[in-house]
C-alpha cells in the first residue's frame, strides 16, 4: 500500500467524481491521501472530501499562485482557524512561484512568512511550493523552526541537500518517470530514501504510462514503482518506507 501525499481532489477536473474516486482508493492499493488547499475556499472543500473517509487527510493554506492585487492577508485569519479541524495535518500548499506570477513575489513572501508561523503555533508541518524561486525559498526556511515537505520535486541533487540539511523531506511525483527528467532522477539516487515521500500532485503531471491523462492517487503507484528501480529495492520496501515517513511527519 502507498500513501499520495498530494492530490488536488478540490480542482475542477474532479467535479462529480472526488467522492467515488477517494472511496476507492483502498481497493487500489492506496492506503492514505492528503489533499492540500490553496485558499480559503479550496482549503474547506479539501476538509470536507475527507471527513468521510478515515484515510484522507487534509492541509489548509494559501497558494503562492493565488497571491494577486486582491489577496488579503487577513485570509490567512480563517485558514488558522480551519488549520484547528481535527483531519487537517500540514499547512500547504505554501510557497514561492516565480514561472507564474512573479510580478507579485514581494507579496507572495509576506503570505509565505505568515504561514510559516503560523505553521509553528500550531505544531503543524508545512507542504513548500518552489517554482524557480530557490534562493528565495532557502532564504525564508532558514528562519522556520518546524518541519515540512518540499513537494513536486524537480530540482537538482545538490539543492536537495540544501533542504535535507534543513530537515526537510522531498517528494517527487509522475515527472520521475518522464524521459526528460534527469535531474529529478539524479537528485532520487542521491537522498536517503528515508527522506523522500510520493506523491501525484493529481490532477496534474499523470506518471508515464498514463502522461497526457488526468491524474488520479491510483497513479502514484507508477511513481513508487521508478523510485524503487532507481534504488535498487523492491516495490514493497520503497512503498512500506515512502508511506512511513508520510506518517511520521503528518502524525498519522
Amino acid at each position: 500500500m502507498v500513501f499520495d501525499t498530494h492530490a488536488h481532489y478540490d480542482d475542477k477536473r474532479f467535479e462529480g467524481e472526488a467522492i467515488d474516486i477517494i472511496a476507492s482508493l483502498p481497493a487500489q492499493g492506496v492506503c492514505n491521501v492528503l489533499l492540500p488547499g490553496c485558499n480559503v475556499e479550496s482549503s474547506k472543500k479539501c476538509i470536507e472530501l475527507c471527513e468521510n473517509f478515515d484515510y484522507a487527510f487534509a492541509a489548509v493554506g494559501y497558494h503562492p499562485s493565488e497571491v494577486d492585487e486582491n489577496s488579503d492577508i487577513k485570509d490567512l485569519e480563517i485558514i488558522e482557524e480551519l488549520a484547528r479541524n481535527k483531519k487537517v495535518r500540514a499547512i500547504g500548499e505554501i510557497g514561492l512561484e516565480y514561472y507564474y506570477g512573479k510580478e507579485f513575489s514581494e507579496k507572495q513572501k509576506v503570505f509565505l512568512k505568515e504561514q510559516l508561523k503560523m505553521a509553528e503555533r500550531l505544531s503543524l508541518p508545512v507542504i513548500i511550493h518552489d517554482r524557480e524561486a530557490h534562493e528565495d525559498t532557502l532564504d525564508i526556511l532558514s528562519g522556520y523552526k518546524g518541519e515540512g515537505v518540499i513537494h513536486c520535486y524537480s530540482g537538482s541533487a545538490e539543492l536537495s541537500k540544501r533542504f535535507l540539511k534543513m530537515g526537510f523531506y522531498i517528494s517527487f511525483t509522475g515527472v520521475l518517470t518522464f524521459n526528460n527528467a534527469k535531474r529529478a532522477v539524479e537528485a532520487a539516487k542521491e537522498i536517503p530514501v528515508e527522506r523522500i515521500m510520493i506523491e501525484t500532485d493529481a490532477p496534474y503531471m499523470a506518471p508515464v504510462p498514463f502522461r497526457g491523462q488526468r491524474c488520479d492517487s491510483s497513479m502514484v503507484k507508477e511513481v513508487c514503482k521508478k523510485l524503487a528501480e532507481i534504488k535498487g529495492l523492491s516495490y514493497e520496501e520503497v512503498a512500506n518506507i515512502t508511506t512511513q515517513n508520510a506518517k511520521r511527519l503528518f502524525k498519522i
